[in-house]
Formats: structure tokens, sequence, C-alpha cells
């Protein structure tokens, strides 16, 4: 698919999104961009604003079989990667999938349920494969997670760690709308006269695969690639860093950008493709010092000054 007609495409998905989604397309466009880098996205934000309802009408809008795990304290790795069971027809046992399965997949609530089920679904994301007593099942292709949580509630709920969200290549929120945008979800929830909402797809499985192939023809300019570097490694020399974000870091950051300048109609990254994600791909993997902790110090503080301070490239090295 050539790179016209790529953006075309997104252009398309998102205004499928927009259908069901008020005011969130800034946001939706960096939830694409991880999709379209091959990664998966952590949306965390308060309940209510939409993270469910934005899961759901992308993956229409992509045309993928959509699966929504509600995580609970109970639920065992099994539930999320399927398991043998008997069938007494044959006598023998055999595999039934789980909702791993599936095109794009909604890990609803990730931080309630125990490490050894979150270690399993982010084995999925990394390997793209499940392994259930000895024998492994590759998992579909395009396989996507967005995963939620619930930052405001910490009775009975298990943090990822800082190596587990790694795994994420972008961490999102969408924030509360503004007055006219809330009287808009009331006005098209009246004009639907239903609760139910429904995206007409924009494309499909392997459409998907192509804006994914796609994406690595976008150029990046050694300028532009250099100065994502260099937010990096400030990253990791910034005073209230603990540990600063890794060179996985770096390689989000890039893909999301070139991911990011395809959505937005160019055939090359520009320094504020790289500002827009700076956030959402490093403030995750950023560990700030204990003793900052109630000082209002976090990820997206540090990534703040580092945006500050970095030089930016001039727009005659950017091509």
């Amino acid at each position: 698919m050539d790179l016209r007609r790529a953006s075309a495409v997104c252009t398309r998905v998102l205004d499928a999104v927009d259908e069901v989604l008020v005011g969130k397309r800034h946001r939706m466009e960096l939830v694409l961009a991880g999709v379209l880098a091959g990664g998966h996205v952590l949306l965390e934000d308060f309940p209510g604003l939409g993270k469910t309802l934005a899961a759901r009408s992308l993956a229409q809008a992509l045309g993928l079989e959509f699966t929504r795990a509600q995580f609970t304290p109970d639920m065992l790795p099994g539930d999320l990667t399927g398991s043998y069971l008997l069938d007494h027809t044959s006598g023998e046992f055999t595999f039934r999938p789980g909702p791993l399965f599936t095109g794009l997949l909604l890990a609803d609530e990730i931080n309630r349920t125990p490490p050894k089920t979150q270690s399993a679904l982010l084995e999925a994301m990394q390997e793209r494969q499940v392994t259930v007593e000895g024998h492994t099942f590759a998992l579909p292709r395009p396989f996507h997670v967005l995963a939620t949580a619930n930052p405001v509630e910490h009775e009975g709920t298990y943090p990822l760690p800082e190596a587990q969200l790694d795994r994420f290549v972008l961490r999102l929120a969408f924030g509360y709308p503004d007055a006219d945008e809330e009287w808009q979800v009331l006005e098209r929830r009246i004009a639907r006269r239903t609760e139910a909402t429904r995206v007409d797809p924009a494309t499909d499985a392997a459409g998907l695969v192509a804006l994914e192939e796609a994406v690595e023809q976008v150029h990046v300019a050694e300028s532009v690639g250099r100065y994502g570097v260099a937010l990096v490694r400030a990253t990791r020399e910034h005073q209230s860093s603990l540990v600063g974000a890794s060179p996985r870091g770096s390689l989000a950051l890039l893909t999301c950008s070139r991911a990011l300048a395809l959505v937005r109609g160019r055939d090359y990254v520009v320094p504020e493709d790289i500002k827009d994600l700076a956030e959402p791909a490093l403030a995750h993997r950023i560990t700030v010092r204990p003793e900052l902790w109630l000082n209002d110090v976090s990820g997206a503080s540090v990534v703040a000054d580092v945006l500050a301070q970095v030089p930016v490239p001039t727009p005659s090295t950017v091509r």
C-alpha cells in the first residue's frame, strides 16, 4: 500500500471513530499510531471517560475481531490463554482457545488481576504466542491489546511493575471533556435513541497489516532521530530520575512517530511528532526517586523538563 492511500485509510478510520467518540481525535491519533507501530496501548484514566468505547469503536473501524476480558482477582492464566478440555465423544483432550485469540483484545482493568495472570497476557503481547500444557499456539495477525487501568482505586489491585509497563508502547489518558463536548455526548445519545453504538469498518485485518507495513516506508532524518535519542538519554540523566527510559523507549518513540506521521498525511517525521509522543512513550518507563514521590514529581514531569531543555532540530534538517 502506498503512503498516500495508507494515510487516507487512517483518516477514514479516525472519522469513523469520531462518529461515536466525542472530542478525542487527537488522543485516538496516538492510539492508532501505537497500533500501526505494531504495539499495545495502556489507557490509564478515571472511570466513565470512554476507554471501553474507544477500544470497541477502533476495533470496528479497523474491521478486527474484538474481545473484551474483564480482569478480576480470581482470574487465572488459562482464562486468557485457553485450556485443554476432555471431549467425551472421542475421549481425547482438545484445546479451547481463550479470549487472547482475537484481533483486538480489551484487557479491562488489568491492575485488578494477580501478577501471574498479568504475566500470561504480557508474554502473549511480547511473543505473539501462548504455551499451554507444553504446546505452543501462535496468535492471529494482527493482534493488539488495549489495556485499561483505574488510577484512583488501590484496594484489591495489583499495579503493574515498571518492567511490565515497559511492554506497552504507549500509555495514555483521555481526560474529562469540556462543557460543549459533554453536551455533544448527551445530544448524540438522545438522537440515537439507544445505548448501543456501531462503527462502520474503514478497512479489515489484511488492510491493517498493509498499514503496518506502510509505516516502514516513512522517512526519519538523522537530525530528528538523534533528537529522539537525546530526549531519551536526558531522562536517564535527569536529577529526579532513579531509572530513565531504556533503548526500548527510543524504539517506541521512533516507531510510533513514523506511524503518527503516516496518520497525519506525511511521508517523513517532524519534531512535533516526537514531542506529541514523548510523554505517552516515555513517562511510564521512568522511575522517579522515592524521596520525590510526595513532591508531585512524576515521569510526565521529567519528560516535560527534558522537552524544554533539549534543542529542537531546525526545519531545514528534517526532510
